[in-house]
């Protein structure tokens, strides 16, 4: 799925999808439907069996059922409504979960672990009072089947009885026909159960078929070319323009960026960097505008091939719970441990990890958590360089690492990036200055162009970015 889909949909919501409803989806087929069958099959039997025996007695206990008939469809009903409620809630209850854990030094560090847990305790209260409803609903079922189906004993024993009396029946036959509803008893008193269970399951197939139906916006199409298969990055943006939620955040930007040269992208934050990089590795498509890699337009390239050949270190480091070196291999099939020990090296991290009692065997925790911020920073390094593609893209990446480890790094990847097609998207005066050129975006728009050494001369953002960390480093030093 591409990023609009993970944009409107919370992690937790999802997760109950796949866990919670696909549990009650799986109860509704594997019991309700299996036990339903049977049931069906023993009702239908019995009642033609009673139709043959005695019709009219058949009738009467048809029409003593239609009542109830009717009262399951309307329990069945409050019940829909309160089930899909009542999923919604645990999908709010596991979001809220996720939320919690992932940002749980955020909640100890203000201490309100308390007023997290009344929070907690709100919803899961209004989780109680839906699951009740629905169960009182359920459990309304069975006393009221059971005593339908006594009612219709006892009725049709007063009315068979008189019969038998007034020798219009034999008692065999009433015997018989009584032990013939007997037969129907426990398929109608489970109806309660079957109906029930299938009615929830239908209500998550519901939820998950929403998911399942969706499509995603980026994938090959029939307008795909699979005779590219090489890429040696030469990126050409034209008229690109962008909207999101009707919002336009870039404005028709033009860009080109010969194979092998360094580019550089800075600007304020929110103006629409990461955005354009995105456009690039297409985690999403321009509204207008077309993208070009080697003259192929970017919507006929394969996508496997397009990502095979991109380098993507994120904004935000997103490591998985897994070693080092799993981490740092992450996007090669087959990772070997000298390129690995190579990525860690370029990214300035291998002095770290040879601290470390495991070194490339040491579990990181769950996103990175072990590690701090410039440790993830550079691992992402490591793992986009680690995969030798023809572009890197690399989205300010250095944002937590100080001046100096920033410096070594920079030192450290020009053997690469003089190789390859490289994007640098930084808030850092000094690390743009190892690029071919910059580009100011600001507000979507490209308001400036040029070296590091053309910029600074001129008025603008980058000159003002320029002098203010020139001030930033010179009270550093003198503190």
């Amino acid at each position: 799925m591409d990023q609009e889909f993970f944009r409107q949909r919370r992690t937790g919501d999802m997760i109950t999808r796949m866990s919670s409803d696909m549990t009650l989806v799986r109860d509704s087929i594997g019991q309700g439907l299996l036990q339903g069958i049977r049931a069906a099959v023993l009702i239908v039997f019995a009642s033609v069996v009673m139709f043959l025996t005695e019709p009219f007695w058949a009738l009467l206990v048809l029409a003593l059922y239609l009542p109830m008939t009717f009262f399951c469809f309307f329990v069945l009903r409050f019940v829909r409504v309160r089930q899909k409620l009542l999923q919604e809630q645990v999908s709010d209850i596991s979001n809220f979960c996720q939320e919690t854990f992932s940002g749980i030094k955020c909640i100890k560090g203000f201490a309100i672990e308390q007023r997290r847990i009344g929070v907690f305790e709100s919803i899961n209260k209004k989780l109680i009072k839906l699951t009740m409803q629905v169960q009182v609903a359920r459990q309304v079922f069975w006393p009221f089947m059971a005593f339908w189906f006594s009612v219709s004993v006892i009725i049709i024993l007063n009315i068979g009885g008189k019969q038998v009396i007034n020798g219009q029946r034999s008692i065999g036959m009433l015997v018989q026909f009584l032990q013939y509803l007997l037969y129907m008893q426990m398929p109608l008193l489970s109806f309660s159960w079957i109906a029930s269970l299938l009615q929830r399951g239908k209500v998550s197939w519901y939820r998950i078929k929403e998911i399942l139906e969706q499509e995603s916006k980026i994938k090959d199409t029939n307008q795909t070319d699979y005779s590219i298969e090489v890429l040696h990055g030469n990126i050409e943006l034209k008229n690109i323009s962008l909207e999101i939620e009707n919002r336009r955040v870039l404005n028709q930007v033009d860009i080109f960026i010969p194979s092998g040269k360094t580019i550089g992208i800075t600007g304020p934050t929110g103006s629409g960097k990461t955005l354009l990089v995105s456009l690039i590795a297409r985690l999403m498509d321009p509204t207008e505008g077309n993208i070009y890699i080697d003259s192929h337009d970017i919507k006929t390239i394969p996508l496997s091939i397009l990502r095979k050949h991109i380098g993507f270190a994120a904004q935000e480091s997103i490591l998985f719970s897994r070693t080092l070196q799993h981490n740092i291999g992450f996007g090669v099939d087959e990772p070997d441990e000298q390129l690995i020990e190579w990525a860690a090296n370029i990214s300035d991290l291998k002095k770290d990890i040879d601290t470390f009692s495991n070194r490339y065997e040491t579990m990181i925790g769950e996103r990175g958590v072990t590690l701090s911020g410039g440790q993830r920073q550079r691992t992402t390094i490591s793992r986009a360089v680690m995969r030798n593609p023809e572009i890197l893209i690399f989205d300010d990446v250095l944002s937590a690492v100080d001046t100096q480890t920033e410096s070594a790094i920079m030192n450290k990847l020009q053997s690469v990036i003089n190789k390859k097609t490289t994007i640098f998207v930084s808030h850092r005066a000094s690390t743009l200055r190892y690029t071919d050129e910059i580009i100011v975006v600001e507000n979507g728009q490209i308001t400036q162009r040029g070296t590091h050494e053309e910029l600074i001369e001129k008025p603008g953002y980058y000159q003002n970015l320029n002098v203010m960390q020139q001030i930033e480093k010179t009270l550093e030093g003198d503190s």
